[in-house]
């Protein structure tokens, strides 16, 4: 399998699909398992793929490209007959697959169920953004072991709680994924989930030793895991959000005259980018840690580095919410650990100028 990751990331990144599949199966012809092809071959191909993408070394149109094509890879080894005879029967129970609402991710989980499959499961993979009410209705349904829910994007932690939160009140047992959830699964934790796993392989780990089903008298509302919410802040500025992102655009066509003369599809995307900077705020406010809002400041910072483009514009827009929302303590301490993560502890205060 040497040089095999590096060989499939030629092929994914050309284009070459029809190579990308034969590769994988010369690997299978040789011995190789699905499940080594799947995580030690495939998966940091696509891990690669991100890194690549936010250092500005391949196109989005190249991103594109390799993730679907390693989709396909992907499937081209789900329907390949196996290197061992399966069991009569899938042996270890059932289980759900899914990512949850909002996230439109879904190369992780899909490489889950598909270990999950390969060690005995029978697994209902539901794939991207399934809305909660759906998911709910099919576990009532179904009555799985375990679900297992999806998230690569922080801003739907939220969403996942409230998934959480509602799987848990079936009574099935809840596992956590995806960098959503925090590298050590924090997130997880917070939300109220039974167990968390870093990988495919910790995930099957984690189902083969057994998840508990949550007593009745254990299961709780989506409040009680997060008294902070009591402040109202959280609520207070994603109903504010269209008036924020309005606001600090007109602020940053002041301080960035250059900006006046942007295009229509240019003020768009700058709306955009703001926005994007107001959900993570949000969320930060909603799980009560500022490292979300600021991990996401400075790889925006390091993106647009990158593309060899100021970040300035991100202090102005930080400057902006800050006058915006200065009545809200959380808030307001969340806006200046934001302001000291791009520019350091020796950073200017109030002003936040760069």
């Amino acid at each position: 399998m040497t040089g095999l990751p590096d060989r499939l990331w030629q092929a994914v990144t050309d284009g070459d699909e029809q190579e990308a599949v034969g590769l994988v199966r010369a690997a299978l012809a040789e011995g190789v398992d699905e499940e080594a092809l799947l995580l030690d071959v495939i998966a940091p191909v696509q891990k690669r793929v991100g890194v690549e993408w936010a250092a500005d070394r391949i196109t989005v149109a190249q991103e594109h490209t390799a993730t679907a094509i390693n989709e396909r890879v992907v499937a081209c080894l789900a329907h390949h007959p196996p290197t061992a005879a399966p069991p009569a029967a899938p042996s270890r129970g059932r289980v759900t697959v899914s990512c949850i609402d909002g996230e439109w991710h879904a190369f992780p989980a899909r490489l889950v169920a598909e270990v999950l499959c390969l060690r005995g499961w029978q697994v209902d993979y539901l794939g991207a953004q399934t809305p909660t009410p759906h998911l709910v209705a099919h576990l009532h349904r179904t009555n799985p072991e375990a679900v297992l829910l999806s998230g690569s994007i922080a801003t739907h932690l939220p969403a996942a709680h409230a998934a959480i939160t509602a799987c848990r009140a079936t009574g099935v047992p809840v596992l956590a994924g995806g960098r959503a959830f925090g590298y050590d699964g924090r997130y997880a934790r917070a939300l109220g989930a039974d167990r968390w796993a870093a990988d495919a392989r910790g995930a099957a780990a984690v189902l083969a030793a057994g998840l508990a089903r949550p007593h009745p008298a254990a299961r709780r509302q989506a409040a009680d895991d997060l008294p902070h919410l009591a402040d109202q802040e959280y609520t207070m500025v994603v109903r504010s959000r269209p008036h924020l992102v309005k606001e600090t655009l007109a602020a940053l066509e002041e301080r960035l005259p250059a900006m006046r003369d942007y295009s229509d599809a240019q003020r768009e995307r700058t709306a955009e980018d703001i926005a994007h900077i107001v959900d993570f705020l949000a969320t930060a406010l909603y799980v009560d840690a500022a490292e979300i809002f600021t991990a996401f400041l400075t790889w925006t910072a390091d993106i647009l580095e990158a593309r060899d483009v100021r970040a300035h514009s991100l202090t102005f827009a930080l400057d902006a919410l800050s006058e915006q929302l200065r009545d809200f303590p959380r808030t307001a301490g969340l806006l200046s650990q934001g302001a000291t993560a791009l520019h350091g502890p020796s950073a200017p205060g109030p002003e936040m100028c760069a």
